[in-house]
């Protein structure tokens, strides 16, 4: 099965998605990657869904990626004596460590490590910033606030502050079981809420101990002042505008979406661009055009992947949904204008032979008539280095490791094969000729590129590169060893 399209498209399981045929529905109409969301569901609930992409992946013979989006530490105040309170721009409103329900004068916020945090003349969001309050003084256990914007506000509605960096560790109690869960199970990759700094991905990483790659959520302003030293640390980065866009200036986040995109582009790691990106469809069968607008600009940027998250787990129209995510992304890779923006915006190759080799793969793609250019990779890297690129032409991706072919699902414009193991370039080449004639990437009269790297079967050693004609695999297949 051949996608039309480079950008992956990432959908997220749920109540309105946990059936096999649901699930099966969803990948033919164009998902390359399905998220289990760990702030629902139970693990019996996870497990399952996790068991039916495996059975669906076994059945249509494609590698399947699967994320893990943990929880991160959640901050919400306590109940309110009438189930909730109405509160007026200018008044005084406290927030405390009472244990006794709150009304229009104040609040239980049980979080010591706010108090702790808080100085005055800082703001606090609630309810996703629908509420806003300027901090007036803060003690060890209670802060007093000015009411900034007022309205309605009800029990546990969650609790944002743009203006601190929060004492707290991205994973807790729950974040940490639901990892080892998660790494047990199997997932491809592990979905990190809450970062703030590059020690939060660092923790994560000696919990995952090899047994995922990690994406660090950027979701907070801290995150965003500290990017490049998290995208470091990092091995993908997903743009959780939801959460950018409560914490920091709404008209901030477009700027920073591309921003960050860029980034990533330069150092070849994954990038997703997430939250409400098609919103209207957990309702309507068809998306606003705003919302189209949307999703192609994160396209024309150059993101790996786009991804749904309401719409397809807890929709009306799931399927809809991922199918209009994949019309819009094979319509605008056909525009000219797609093709120029990304060769513009294409960062310079970094020093090394590696970087040599896949620069030299694509300037060659764009020279002469060649269909495809496939790598072997043992790690994913050098994959994951042709797709920095962005190449004219096809990616296909051959390893030996099935674990390798499904975190390169979520690499914009990688076509994963799992293959044997082969030990001299004469059998990669046949190989990788073979692949490509059985996927339709190329006739018995094409050519295509074959990068791998001697010797076989080690990471992050690309270091040759050969135009093979189609006919080459008859030349090798006849000669002995």
């Amino acid at each position: 099965m051949r996608r039309r399209r480079n950008v992956k498209i990432v959908a997220t399981l749920g109540p309105a998605s946990d059936s096999r045929e649901m699930i099966r529905a969803l990948f033919l109409a164009g998902a390359d990657v399905f998220r289990l969301n760990m702030s629902h569901g139970s693990h019996d609930e996870l497990r399952e869904r996790h068991r039916l992409i495996r059975e669906i992946e076994l059945e249509t013979g494609r590698p399947i990626g699967i994320i893990a989006d943990l929880q991160g530490p959640k901050l919400r105040l306590g109940s309110f004596a009438d189930g909730r309170a109405v509160l007026k721009a200018g008044q005084r409103f406290r927030f405390d460590m009472q244990d006794a329900p709150g009304d229009a004068t104040r609040v239980r916020l049980p979080h010591p490590e706010i108090f702790a945090a808080l100085r005055e003349g800082a703001t606090l969001l609630i309810d996703d910033g629908k509420l806003r309050f300027r901090v007036l003084s803060v003690g060890e256990q209670v802060a007093e606030a000015e009411v900034v914007v007022g309205g309605e506000v009800s029990d546990r509605k969650g609790v944002n502050l743009p203006d601190v960096i929060l004492p707290l560790r991205a994973l807790s109690e729950k974040d940490r079981n639901d990892l080892e869960f998660a790494c047990r199970l199997g997932v491809d990759w592990i979905a990190l809420s809450f970062v703030q700094r590059p020690e939060d991905v660092a923790e994560a990483r000696e919990l995952v101990d090899g047994r995922a790659r990690i994406i660090a959520k950027i979701e907070k302003p801290a995150a965003v002042q500290k990017f490049e030293a998290i995208l470091a640390e990092a091995d993908a980065i997903m743009v959780a505008r939801g959460d950018l866009g409560v914490e920091l200036p709404v008209q901030s986040v477009p700027t920073i979406q591309k921003r960050l995109i860029r980034h990533c582009r330069a150092v070849g790691k994954p990038v997703i661009v997430a939250t409400q990106m098609l919103e209207s469809m957990i309702a309507a069968p068809v998306p606003t055009r705003a919302e189209v607008s949307d999703v192609a600009t994160a396209i024309y940027e150059g993101a790996d992947a786009v991804m749904l998250s309401g719409e397809s787990a807890a929709g009306k129209y799931p399927v809809e949904a991922v199918t209009t995510m994949n019309a819009v992304a094979e319509a605008v890779e056909e525009d000219g204008t797609w093709r120029e923006l990304i060769e513009a915006s294409r960062s310079p190759a970094q020093h090394g032979v590696r970087d040599a080799i896949v620069v030299a793969a694509r300037a060659i793609a764009e020279t002469t008539d060649v269909r495809a250019i496939a790598c072997f990779t043992h790690s994913g890297s050098t994959a994951q280095l042709v797709s920095r690129e962005k190449p004219q032409v096809p990616i296909l991706a051959l390893t030996p490791k099935r674990s390798t072919a499904r975190r390169l699902t979520l690499v914009w414009g990688v076509h994963c094969v799992v293959v044997e193991e082969v030990e001299r370039f004469k059998h990669a080449v046949i190989s990788a000729v073979r692949v490509a004639l059985r996927e339709e990437f190329a006739t018995e009269a094409d050519r295509i590129i074959v990068i791998a790297g001697i010797p076989f079967n080690v990471s992050g050693s690309t270091n040759i590169l050969r135009i093979a004609p189609m006919q080459e695999r008859l030349i090798f297949e006849g000669e002995p060893g």
